[in-house]
């Protein structure tokens, strides 16, 4: 398993381009300034002994030293065995609704990035329970099953958008029936899904469905993201609001926050609805709800005992600026004799 500790050292693999626009146009230069002193035919029996392979060669070696203290910087690591890793946590699911409605700006920057905001600050407060992604607008589709890889529910979380559902509308229903799926334990008591929603279900079957999932061991948490007021829905091109959506009447379509539904669901199965305009007051009831549950023990292979290997990259850089240092830009005289690279011609 491979590893990377540092990521963000990346950027100092800009430093190559410059030295490389350095050299070109330092050699432009030098070529301009010798033309201006004296022919080529005099300028080779002056210097005979000048390689531009041989700089071209000292420029690769630096830009490669710099690749490696780069790669050092990063830290890449590798893990070394694979280890059975026990833990108790919960299992949550997260129903988070794409539909267009969640474009609305009544809430900043709008619904479905608040939404995601919320999400991706309540996994950073777990711990060691495993999650799952459903989105849904007409229909639900399944994100990401149950897993404890953060790392890879943030990830698809960052690609949802409005655009992945082709049939629209709000159907919490199937969002909740989706969950239910989800939980591989029959016996499992500590089952929860969390719904990140405007309200606006077009599907009208959400409680009575919520009231099964109650009877299966599901608490629903329900969080309300969005104006009561209510807001238009903009629509947009490379980032320009171009018009709002309008109704078959040329209106434009105002939706609200219905928290009455949200808090309705969660009512059903002894759930909690929240508010989701305070990220941190959000994050902290799911917390508490959380710590009164009941904790399963969970069993599940990981890579560890990563071990650090910038120490290779970091001495291979210095080696290879050592080269770099003692590498002269002058023809070394066997190569010359070879003429490999037709220098004399």
């Amino acid at each position: 398993m491979f590893r990377l500790d540092e990521k963000i050292w990346f950027w100092t693999l800009l430093v190559i381009p410059v030295i490389i626009l350095l050299f070109v146009f330092l050699q432009v230069w030098k070529r301009s300034a010798q033309r201006k002193f004296a022919d080529s035919t005099l300028l080779k029996r002056l210097s005979p002994n000048q390689s531009v392979f041989k700089s071209v060669l000292k420029v690769v070696v630096l830009c490669g030293a710099f690749a490696c203290f780069s790669l050092a910087l990063v830290n890449p690591k590798i893990g070394t065995k694979l280890e059975t890793v026990r833990s108790q946590g919960v299992d949550i699911v997260f129903a988070v609704d794409v539909s267009k409605s969640m474009l609305a700006e009544d809430i900043k920057p709008n619904r479905l990035e608040k939404s995601k905001q919320l999400v991706r600050e309540i996994i950073n407060s777990l711990a060691s329970d495993r999650i799952g992604i459903i989105a849904y607008a007409g229909k639900a589709f399944p994100q990401l099953p149950i897993t404890t890889d953060y790392a890879a529910a943030k990830m698809f979380l960052g690609s949802m958008n409005t655009d992945m559902m082709s049939s629209q509308g709000t159907a919490i229903h199937e969002a909740i029936q989706l969950a239910t799926t989800y939980y591989d334990d029959e016996e499992q008591t500590n089952r929860v899904l969390i719904i990140i929603s405007d309200g606006e279900d077009h599907g009208g079957e959400a409680v009575d469905i919520a009231e099964e999932a109650s009877d299966q061991g599901i608490k629903i948490l329900t969080i309300g993201v969005g104006d009561v007021k209510g807001g238009p829905i903009p629509i947009k091109r490379n980032g320009i609001v171009l018009n709002y959506k309008k109704d078959k009447n040329g209106e434009t379509v105002i939706t609200r926050l219905d928290e009455a539904i949200l808090k309705e669901i969660a009512e059903e199965t002894n759930g909690v609805y929240i508010n989701g305009s305070n990220t941190a007051d959000v994050v902290e009831s799911i917390k508490d709800v959380l710590n009164s549950m009941d904790k399963k023990e969970f069993e599940s292979k990981q890579i560890a005992d990563f071990k650090d290997q910038f120490q290779w990259f970091l001495g291979f850089g210095i080696l290879l600026l050592f080269i770099d240092i003692f590498f002269l830009e002058r023809k070394t005289a066997w190569l010359k004799r070879l003429n490999l690279f037709n220098e004399d011609l």
